[in-house]
């Protein structure tokens, strides 16, 4: 073998380590410090490893991954118990707010939520103004953001998102349009179209988790 392309293979493994180091660190930022952006992790995981190659950057489904295996070794019982806290909390938002067709999404779909997490729901209407009028009707103090989805190639817009907490566990949810129905924004994971769930879903998954506690 040359040895210029021994060189090469040597970089590109070094690389490839590296990677996998920062995908680590950034997952362990994430479950330790409850930091819920992925570029924000890989960067402060990166500074910290003291890496400065973009091309040991790991992509957003690397660090999900090692943030899946960080909870399974180092939080397993009590990611799971958040996590199933967050999908009842879920099921009760909404039903509470089923006049805008809600829908589940973000890391208490995916089962990477922890104590750190929001319970994340789209809901739908055409009012923007609506779901916030409703939730302070009912006396539920808001704090109102937006935010900026994407929906495919250059195509992107801002939507109105509505902060509360109930129960000791935070909400996070985005109004969409009635349109938004047909077709979910990308996921800033993969950068595909983002995984919904409706309420039966939800419930759906509840029971499933209940027949793996009882046969386990």
């Amino acid at each position: 073998m040359a040895r210029g392309e021994h060189h090469k293979i040597h970089a590109q493994d070094r690389t490839q380590r590296n990677r996998v180091l920062v995908a680590q660190e950034a997952a362990r930022l994430m479950s330790e410090h409850g930091i819920r952006d992925f570029h924000h992790a890989k960067l402060k995981a990166a500074e910290r490893l003291g890496i400065i190659d973009t091309q040991a950057l790991p992509r957003n489904n690397e660090i999900e991954d090692a943030l899946r295996t960080h909870q399974r070794l180092f939080h397993g019982d009590s990611q799971p118990q958040a996590l199933r806290a967050r999908r009842e909390a879920a099921v009760e938002a909404m039903r509470f707010l089923r006049h805008f067709d809600s829908r589940l999404v973000g890391a208490v779909l995916e089962g990477t939520a922890d104590e750190h997490s929001a319970v994340c729901l789209h809901i739908y209407s055409d009012d923007p103004e609506a779901p916030g009028l409703f939730l302070t009707e009912q006396g539920i103090p808001l704090e109102t953001q937006t935010r900026r989805l994407r929906w495919s190639g250059n195509e992107q817009s801002e939507h109105t998102v509505l902060l509360f907490g109930a129960d000791g566990i935070p909400f996070d949810i985005t109004v969409l349009p009635l349109d938004a129905l047909r077709q979910a924004p990308l996921d800033r994971v993969d950068e595909r179209p983002m995984r919904r769930a409706t309420r039966a879903m939800v419930q759906e998954l509840l029971a499933e988790e209940d027949i793996s506690a009882f046969n386990g």
